[in-house]
């Protein structure tokens, strides 16, 4: 694609990554064919070569945005499948954070949207404040009847019926390998997840122990930024990026890692990108560190050689989260481990769409999002599986509140295959009935 920027315009390091992306697409429309919400609503501008053309003119033009334009950004997931259909290798990522940072400085929406925008900034990356507000939540759900915007019902409908107690586990603090050291390894017990549902980390601490790694949950690391970030509130997300490359530089520097472990694949992505976000700052040497250590959970796993197990005789239908698939292209890595411990696994129609949880999505376009769900839930009950696992604790919540078959992530049938118990969700004793680190 011809570009016209200004030499003064590419002196800005976001508007000159915009016009390297921009010159590769070669508008083949490729991207058209996996686009959940081109398919969903059908229109060219929804679609990532209908929104390239809208990013390209407000940029090059440094124009104020308008409705239109914002609108089309704002419907995108970041479900990323684009960027896996591209022959051309357009990093449709980055265009569209830098498309929504520009936005965000430049474009005044109307209040009740800058106050939903910033209350949840506020709540969403501090797991005390996002636990009292599914609180507050939980008790508003009968009267959500009487709530006129759709994005605040949203809010409603989402909350889950059962908040877990804290976890003593997310403190920072290291467990020492219950086998013969392999590894040290940090694990990023993020932010949402620590307060919709602790078994994840819990499951992911015993079973690295049981593998031979030391876990480390590093002093003043939490969330990742990528909310914030895909909201395009680049000082947010910043700030609390920075916290956490100089929270694990210090584990880095003092101790050693081997990796940095991520169970949450949305912030995998953007733990893995943090050497681009900070490519022009004085963190660029550690973060593109960081970046280089991050793996996710199935990637590392399949590096400690996981023991094979007998059939379990479960049918197990996995949803492949689209950070995962295509925002870190791991693929048959959560497959290959469920397989080799003894589960069945079955695969959707069409898994490489999004079921349209996508971080905030579905509290911010719950219409298009309750499509993605529907049909996602549809696929997913069509196979008739016993439990549905998932690498991301949006996708969870998100078809967990769809469907009546259990769902749990990955990482806890894996830790029940090898010795831990049996998941919750499955039936399984609440938190604080078992030894959490036996």
């Amino acid at each position: 694609m011809q570009t016209f920027f200004t030499d003064e315009q590419l002196q800005d390091p976001g508007t000159k990554r915009a016009n390297e992306v921009l010159r590769t697409c070669v508008h083949c429309g490729f991207c058209t064919a996996t686009c959940p919400t081109y398919q969903v609503l059908g229109d060219e501008l929804d679609s990532p070569r209908g929104r390239i053309y809208l990013i390209k003119d407000m940029l090059e033009n440094n124009r104020v945005p308008d409705e239109k334009t914002v609108r089309h950004v704002d419907r995108c997931l970041s479900c990323l499948a684009c960027m896996t259909t591209c022959p051309s290798g357009v990093h449709y990522m980055h265009l569209v954070d830098h498309a929504r940072a520009y936005i965000e400085k430049n474009y005044t929406r109307p209040w009740h949207d800058r106050a939903l925008r910033w209350m949840l900034a506020q709540i969403l990356p501090y797991p005390s404040r996002f636990r009292f507000a599914l609180f507050l939540a939980k008790l508003g759900r009968p009267f959500k009847g009487l709530v006129p915007d759709p994005r605040l019902k949203a809010m409603l409908e989402m909350a889950p019926k059962y908040v877990p107690p804290v976890s003593v586990n997310d403190a920072p603090q290291t467990f020492e390998p219950v086998a013969k050291k392999k590894m040290r390894v940090a694990l990023m017990t993020g932010c949402a997840q620590k307060a919709l549902n602790t078994d994840i980390n819990d499951a992911t601490i015993r079973l690295l122990r049981r593998l031979g790694c030391e876990v480390v949950i590093a002093k003043d690391a939490g969330c990742c930024g990528a909310l914030t970030h895909h909201m395009g509130r680049e000082n947010d997300s910043h700030v609390a990026a920075a916290a956490n490359i100089r929270a694990w530089m210090s584990e880095y520097e003092q101790g050693g890692l081997d990796a940095i472990v991520i169970n949450t694949s949305g912030c995998g992505t953007t733990v893995k990108d943090y050497w681009h976000m900070f490519r022009n700052s004085e963190l660029s040497a550690a973060a593109e560190q960081v970046s280089a250590l991050a793996m996710d959970i199935s990637e590392l796993l399949l590096k400690l050689d996981i023991p094979e197990g007998e059939n379990k005789d479960l049918r197990v239908a996995y949803h492949a989260a689209c950070s995962l698939q295509h925002g870190q292209q791991v693929k048959s890595a959560p497959k290959e481990l469920l397989k080799r411990v003894g589960f069945q696994v079955l695969e959707p129609q069409d898994s490489h769409l999004c079921c349209g949880s996508a971080g905030t999505y579905n509290l911010m376009q719950p219409e298009i999002s309750g499509k993605l769900k529907e049909r996602k839930v549809r696929t997913l009950e069509a196979i008739q599986p016993d439990v549905i696992a998932a690498g991301n604790i949006g996708c969870m919540m998100q078809i967990g509140s769809g469907t009546k078959t259990p769902i749990v992530h990955s990482v806890e049938l894996l830790d029940w295959a090898t010795g831990g118990p049996l998941p919750r969700a499955m039936g399984g004793v609440c938190p604080g009935e078992v030894p959490i680190l036996v």
